[in-house]
């Protein structure tokens, strides 16, 4: 008899002797999720604590027990900034890992390509972090969801504090690339809504990761705007402001900046971090409730930090999707998609919802002012409020009209 016939033999037998059937083995293999994220180069900031707070939620639902019975694993793999290699991540964790579905995300351009792959394959993706409105609108279909609020929404929430004030002139600098360009014409067209008499003077789009903040800097000031609109982030923000600053730029012109007041832009640049800036962003350490409170503590406990914004939407991405397979009491790819239409999901900044004519989580953010806190030696967030994404988001009427038949 060959070994590969007594393996066939024996291996059944054993499994009964242990009181298993063969079916009831395979059920105890873990779940398996394959996470794709920039987790080297520029956007490390961001995903660093990202990936803590994944790894959080993974430690507490298998503290728990599981997940229907099962482990819940993560796969992670870096995409180093690349479309391309994203997308060969996404068919080998599916081909080679057998997980069950795909997570994560940074840049918008990354996750467009990830979710169209998704698409052709008929595999879920949970989108984190790319904010383009055009990954839940006009590029959307059933297999993607996505948990932050879109370049939609957070200039929505701007442009609405923005269209308060007396500023006429605008200008704009962003990175020149999908996320950017949403950025400033989804908040530009409806500070214009509101303020038909404000006027564009300039745009400016360097190349991420790589600018080179003298010119831009010179050119904008020439162009002597009453305020500035910036969606730079990261190395990019930092070598700006510090450009900026020895040219008093901020003190001549108004600046409203998407994400600046999340910890991860504004801590690097200490008591160089520019005052009475309107921003969206997360005031960890001014947020009250009994829940964000806890998970805080939880976070420190285990990293001994304090969260940034990467690590509340790693957290919020794991549980999400953890919810929905508990929801649909399956891993299998339809019965997920139908798990997470209308899904309501218990968050430390409170209950969200996935909605069914997008997938796109009501997830929201904080809108306020930038002040020096002497004391920390960074950069707060002041008079904030907290903006819940159905506020701002499209009507379900008006997704349908933007989405493609799928």
């Amino acid at each position: 008899m060959s070994s590969r016939r007594l393996a066939s033999l024996l291996i059944p037998a054993l499994l009964l002797a242990w009181g298993l059937s063969p079916g009831a083995a395979r059920a105890q293999a873990p779940i398996r999720i394959g996470e794709i994220n920039s987790y080297s180069g520029g956007a490390a900031p961001f995903t660093g604590p990202y990936r803590q707070g994944v790894e959080l939620a993974l430690e507490e639902v298998n503290g728990k027990g599981g997940l229907l019975g099962r482990r819940v694993e993560v796969v992670f793999r870096d995409d180093k900034g690349q479309p391309a290699e994203a997308v060969k991540h996404a068919q080998e964790l599916v081909a080679n890992e057998k997980v069950d579905l795909i997570a994560g995300t940074f840049a918008s351009h990354i996750g467009l390509a990830v979710s169209d792959w998704a698409k052709q394959n008929k595999v879920l993706f949970v989108a984190a972090e790319p904010l383009t409105e055009a990954l839940t609108w006009s590029k959307g279909h059933r297999y993607v969801v996505r948990v932050r609020p879109n370049t939609h929404s957070q200039g929505r929430m701007l442009a609405e504090e923005a269209a308060k004030l007396p500023y006429k002139k605008w200008a704009n600098i962003g990175p020149n690339y999908e996320y950017g360009k949403r950025a400033w014409e989804t908040f530009f067209e409806r500070l214009k809504e509101l303020k038909p008499d404000v006027v564009n003077v300039g745009e400016h789009w360097p190349t991420l990761f790589k600018i080179e903040p003298g010119p831009f800097v010179t050119a904008i000031m020439n162009q002597q705007p009453e305020a500035l609109y910036v969606s730079l982030f990261g190395s990019d923000w930092i070598a700006f402001v510090r450009e900026a600053q020895k040219r008093e730029l901020f003190q001549k012109m108004f600046v409203v900046g998407i994400l600046l007041g999340e910890p991860e832009y504004i801590d690097p640049l200490k008591l160089e971090a520019p005052e009475k800036m309107l921003v969206t962003g997360y005031p960890w350490y001014d947020i009250q409730t009994p829940a964000h409170k806890d998970f805080v503590t939880r976070y420190q406990k285990k990293y001994d930090a304090y969260p940034r914004l990467g690590s509340l939407v790693g957290y919020v991405t794991y549980v999400s999707a953890i919810e929905a397979i508990r929801r649909a009491g399956s891993t299998d790819t339809e019965k997920l998609v139908a798990a997470f239409q209308n899904l309501k999901v218990e968050t430390p900044i409170g209950p969200i919802t996935f909605r069914a004519s997008d997938g796109q989580s009501t997830m929201g953010a904080w809108v306020g002012t930038t002040k020096l806190d002497a004391k920390r030696g960074v950069g707060i967030m002041v008079n904030h409020k907290y903006v819940p994404g159905e506020k701002v988001l499209l009507s379900d009427e008006e997704v349908k009209k933007l989405r493609p038949a799928n």
